[in-house]
C-alpha cells in the first residue's frame, strides 16, 4: 500500500472519527420574558444573561419567545436581548398545548405570535411547539407543518431535553418559603443533572445515528438558568464541549428528519427506530427525582 493511500485512509478514519464525536451544542431558552420572582426580577435575570453570555464568549443564543408573557414593562428586555447580539424566535402565543388547542386554534395562536414579534430586531423563522408538542395525531401535526410552513417558520426541536423548568421551581418556592438556599450545592446539582441528560442524549444518537448530532440543548429563561449559566458552560467545555450557535446547530442534518413525538428530535428518530419510549428519557425528568435529589444533597437548610 502507497504512503499517499494509507495517508488518505488515515485522515478518512480521524474525519470519522472526530464526526462520530463532534460535541457541539447550541444554547435555547424558552418561554421569555418570563416575570419576576422571590430570587430576582425579571429585569436582574435578563441582565444577567446577557453579562454570562457575553462573558463566556457564547457565540449566539436563540430565546423562545411566549408572546403572552409580554407586557409595557418588560418588552424592553426583549430588545435588550437583541442589541447584546442574541436572537427571537416563536413560542407560540398563549404556550398552550397543540394537541389541545386543535390545528385552527393554535394556528391562530403562533400567528398573533408572529405578528408580536415583527416589533423586535433579530428574528429567527424557528418556532417551538410548547412542551414539545406537535398536535394530537399525525393528520394534525400535518397541517400544523403546512401552516407554519407557509409563514416562513422552520421547526425549532431541540436535541437534549430536561426538568431544568422543574429545578427553578424547586429553588423559587425555597426563596418564597425563606428558606436557606446552599447555592454552591444547587449549582453542583443543576449543572450534574444538565450534563448527565446531554450525554443521556448524545449517546441515543450516538447509537441510532452513529455519530452526534449538533445538539439544541432546552433551557428556559428562569432563575437557574440565570444563577448557575456560568458554571454549566465551564462544565461543558471541560468536558470537550463546543458551544455554538443555534444557526449552525440547525443545519444539522436530523433538521430535515420528519419526526414529531411529543419530545426531542434524538428521541424521535430512536423512537421511530424502535427504541423502546421507556429508554427515551433521563431519569431526571421526573419531579420525585429531583426533590429527592434537592434532599438528599441538603441543598437546603
Amino acid at each position: 500500500m502507497s504512503l499517499l493511500i494509507r495517508f488518505s485512509l488515515a485522515t478518512l478514519c480521524l474525519c470519522a472519527a472526530m464526526q462520530t464525536s463532534a460535541r457541539e451544542i447550541a444554547l435555547t431558552f424558552d418561554d421569555a420574558p418570563l416575570g419576576d420572582s422571590a430570587l430576582m426580577t425579571g429585569a436582574e435575570r435578563t441582565n444577567k444573561l446577557i453579562k454570562f453570555l457575553q462573558d463566556a464568549k457564547v457565540p449566539d443564543a436563540l430565546f423562545f419567545v411566549t408572546t403572552n408573557n409580554i407586557t409595557e414593562q418588560n418588552k424592553n428586555r426583549l430588545h435588550q436581548y437583541t442589541q447584546a447580539g442574541f436572537h427571537l424566535a416563536n413560542h407560540s402565543h398563549s404556550h398552550s398545548s397543540a394537541a389541545k388547542l386543535g390545528v385552527n386554534d393554535y394556528l391562530s395562536d403562533a400567528y398573533k405570535a408572529h405578528l408580536i414579534l415583527k416589533d423586535f430586531d433579530n428574528r429567527l423563522p424557528f418556532h417551538r411547539f410548547p412542551y414539545l408538542n406537535y398536535g394530537a395525531d399525525a393528520s394534525a401535526v400535518e397541517k400544523l407543518q403546512a401552516g407554519l410552513g407557509e409563514l416562513g417558520y422552520k421547526d425549532g426541536y431541540v436535541t437534549v431535553d430536561n426538568f431544568d423548568w422543574a429545578i427553578s421551581g424547586i429553588l423559587a418556592k425555597a426563596a418564597e418559603e425563606k428558606k436557606t438556599i446552599d447555592y454552591k450545592k444547587a449549582s453542583a446539582l443543576y449543572v450534574d443533572t444538565l450534563e448527565q441528560s446531554i450525554e443521556f442524549y448524545d449517546a441515543i444518537a450516538q447509537k441510532t445515528l452513529k455519530r452526534s448530532p449538533r445538539h439544541v440543548l432546552l433551557l428556559h429563561e428562569n432563575d437557574a438558568a440565570t444563577l448557575f449559566l456560568p458554571d454549566l458552560i465551564a462544565r461543558l467545555r471541560s468536558k470537550g464541549w463546543k458551544i455554538i450557535s443555534p444557526q449552525d446547530a440547525y443545519k444539522d442534518p436530523i433538521a430535515k428528519q420528519k419526526v414529531f413525538h411529543k419530545q426531542g428530535r434524538v428521541a424521535g428518530i430512536a423512537a421511530n427506530k424502535g427504541v423502546p419510549e421507556t429508554d427515551l428519557r433521563h431519569e431526571s425528568e421526573n419531579m420525585e427525582y429531583l426533590e429527592a435529589l434537592f434532599k438528599a444533597r441538603k441543598v437546603f437548610e
